[in-house]
């Protein structure tokens, strides 16, 4: 197996484990490793190749990264696709409770769970109001 192919599987090893933890940091690695591996094309001493790899990895890690954050940091908060339901008033098909539950928007189906956990649940075809969402959970309280 010739250099520049480990460095590559490592490149794309690295790019799968910071699909699973998106901290940037395997992202350092996989931006060194195919680096790395360009560079091996041209050089050919293994040992030396592991240096430059383990350097960049450093170098992006301390530079890049924390550029990286700030960018993500900066984007506006509560711009998301969920966040124009908010305060729309809808209809529950599902009872809803603090675990389940389900309601309609624009004839799609979305789970829903209580906004406040002490309330009472939610009867199907009810009137509700979206107060918040997480992720793919649209949290209600009832009308």
């Amino acid at each position: 197996m010739l250099y520049w192919e480990i460095f590559l599987i490592v490149a794309i090893a690295a790019l799968i484990l910071e699909m699973f933890a998106p901290a940037m940091f395997f992202l350092s690695i996989a931006a060194a490793a195919l680096i790395t591996a360009i560079i091996s094309l041209w050089y050919m001493n293994f040992h030396w190749l592991i240096v430059i790899c383990s350097v960049l990895s450093v170098i992006i890690l301390l530079f890049i990264r924390p550029w990286m954050k700030k960018f993500m940091h900066e984007m506006p908060k509560g711009v998301d696709f969920h966040s124009e339901y908010i305060g729309k008033i809808v209809k529950s098909t599902e009872e809803i409770t603090n675990t389940s539950g389900a309601i309609t928007v624009y004839e799609e189906r979305w789970d829903a769970r209580l906004a406040n956990p002490d309330a009472e649940p939610i009867p199907a075809g009810s009137e509700v109001r979206i107060v918040r969402n997480e992720s793919i959970i649209l949290y209600v309280e009832k009308v």
